[in-house]
């Protein structure tokens, strides 16, 4: 059975994975933070800020700021050396306690991120496009639940989709979710925060719910349009979606089944090409704005009925 987040028990929950406020190099506070997602219809929030020597290696409590109606994840920016092209690693871990130590001079980033995964965190690549993440980077990161396959802010470099990394990988066998993110540092010169986000299906708000969820892959990412349904048989993928002008699958092999037009709210589109690898979902709007559904794994088999 595939572990699409469209049966599951519960509703989709809409929150933002990767922030920065000023208890690293965000312009606003902490509570501010929370309140402009808050404000902007947000669910959940996760404030990532960066866990580095020079700001104290924070770990930034937002417990305070839940109520009923909206929660927080507690987590952080990880950083440790180095990668091919970078003198450091940037890791998100979402659900980190607040008593994670932080890293030892000798400490490499794989490791951080396998300690960070052990304490209970949810673990992503942050941004492999804009921080030139080779093959060899991202195959060493062995504990990453996921990629961070789109990235608001490093949008403004042309370096704010990484995709293709994310099919490499899945394509020699990793078995990786992907969501989006803004990144969001709200400073004046950046772009506008609340920009690309994760929905996440979960009984409630519980941050507990949440964080398994993440780990689970009941989730989907967007940039604007709304993934209704997704499913499955033997031979065809099923997509309901909000009103778009396209509804792209790929996959593990070269090529893609797309349906174009306007106001497109559903479609059936066959599998074969895909054969036992993976395949994915892109819907876009009239705006430009993309929602992307997690990998779905197909069966080695291809018996009749539904998967």
């Amino acid at each position: 059975m595939h572990s699409l987040p469209f049966g599951p028990p519960g509703r989709f929950w809409r929150g933002n994975l990767h922030t920065h406020s000023d208890r690293s190099d965000g312009a606003l506070s902490p509570e501010a933070t929370v309140r402009y997602y808050r404000d902007a219809g947000y669910d959940f929030l996760a404030v990532t800020d960066h866990f580095r020597s020079e700001y104290g290696f924070p770990l930034t409590d937002t417990t305070s700021s839940r109520t009923e109606e909206f929660t927080t994840l507690l987590g952080a920016e990880l950083h440790a050396p180095r990668t091919e092209a970078g003198p450091s690693w940037h890791i998100v871990a979402v659900g980190l306690p607040l008593d994670f130590v932080p890293p030892a001079p000798e400490e490499t980033g794989p490791q951080l991120a396998r300690r960070a995964r052990a304490a209970g965190a949810y673990v992503g690549m942050a941004h492999p496009a804009a921080s030139l993440l080779s093959i060899a980077d991202a195959e060493s990161l062995d504990a990453a639940h996921a990629v961070e396959v789109y990235n608001a802010l490093a949008a403004r470099e042309d370096r704010g989709d990484s995709w293709h990394l994310t099919d490499v990988l899945l394509n020699r066998g990793y078995r990786l979710h992907a969501y989006a993110a803004d990144d969001a540092h709200l400073q004046p010169q950046d772009p506008p925060g609340c920009a690309a986000w994760v929905h996440v299906r979960a009984e409630s708000l519980a941050p507990d719910e949440l964080l398994a969820a993440l780990k689970a892959g009941h989730y989907y990412s967007s940039t604007g349009p709304e993934l209704l349904d997704i499913s499955l048989t033997s031979e065809h993928i099923t997509v309901r979606c909000s009103p778009a002008r396209q509804i792209l699958i790929t996959g593990g092999a070269p090529g893609a089944q797309v349906v174009q037009g306007a106001d497109l709210t559903d479609c059936t589109l066959p599998l074969a090409m895909f054969g036992s690898g993976f395949c994915r979902v892109t819907v876009e709007d009239e705006a430009g704005g993309r929602a992307w559904s997690n990998p779905i794994h197909l069966p080695p088999t291809t018996d009749a009925g539904e998967l």
